[in-house]
């Protein structure tokens, strides 16, 4: 078995940096485990799997350890090998998902435009047990939001932001919850970093749904609807944001970086 494999670096304008997807398109659905194997082969945050019904592709994401509800950059991606190599003469894909409903992915100038449902968190008084002491030594969060499994935590400063040194196996005993860390930026409107070490991603380069769920907090925080965000990892990545209502547009560049196949 061949299975045809891209790989795309995601929300960013220029080879190794941003978040670096698998997109692996597939004439059907193979067993749940060969498919995480092969997400595990591939040794990168997430793979997704993608397969044509006609008017749209059945889209699935693998991390190395287990299937998820929602990717951003792997469907960006997914969207550059679609748009930009299988049907380039398309300017808009819709893909299908299991648990986030139809996404549609447009080109709009040299990036691309994802439209994802938006996600509202909600504020806890308290920290569950054992996350600030997982956070490291330094300033505590001024707030807390929980939101479809991860944890917001919002910092003063970006400063504080690209000091946190997670204890990740502390983190991982958090399961099933990833966290991310947010702050107001200082070249940005905001910036972040998501850990999910219990997904096998210690640090996320580039994470498109936490985004999901940030920019309705800093669109409502600031004011605005059109908010421009970092997210200030080793290798780093940027995004547009846009509120519009229950939906988040997200804008980023893709790299098309390699084209190979799997031999199974």
């Amino acid at each position: 078995m061949r299975i045809p494999l891209f790989h795309v670096d995601a929300f960013a304008n220029q080879p190794f940096r941003g978040n670096p997807a698998a997109v692996c398109p597939l004439q059907e659905w193979l067993d749940d485990e060969l498919l995480r194997k092969v997400a595990t082969e591939n040794n990168l945050s997430e793979t997704a799997f993608f397969i044509s019904r006609g008017d749209h592709y059945d889209l699935r994401w693998f991390t190395p350890r287990c299937e998820v509800k929602l990717c951003g950059h792997a469907t960006l991606a997914s969207a550059y090998v679609v748009l930009n190599l299988l049907q380039p003469g398309l300017r808009a894909v819709r893909f299908e998902t299991r648990r986030s409903g139809a996404l549609t992915v447009s080109k709009d100038g040299e990036m691309f435009a994802m439209d994802l449902p938006a996600l509202f968190g909600k504020t806890r008084a308290h920290p569950p047990e054992g996350l600030i002491d997982a956070l490291g030594p330094g300033p505590c969060p001024s707030a807390l939001l929980e939101v479809n499994d991860t944890y917001i935590a919002v910092y003063d400063t970006q400063a504080a932001i690209q000091n946190i040194r997670p204890d990740f196996a502390k983190l991982e005993e958090l399961h099933p919850f990833a966290v991310a860390v947010t702050a107001p930026g200082e070249e940005s409107d905001f910036v972040s970093r998501y850990f999910a070490p219990s997904y096998g991603i210690p640090e996320d380069p580039v994470t498109g749904s936490a985004h999901c769920a940030l920019t309705p907090y800093w669109a409502e925080r600031l004011g605005m609807t059109h908010l421009y965000a970092r997210q200030v990892s080793e290798r780093g990545g940027e995004l547009w944001c846009e509120m519009a209502g229950a939906r988040v547009i997200l804008k980023g560049n893709a790299v098309f970086t390699l084209q190979g196949a799997l031999q199974i």
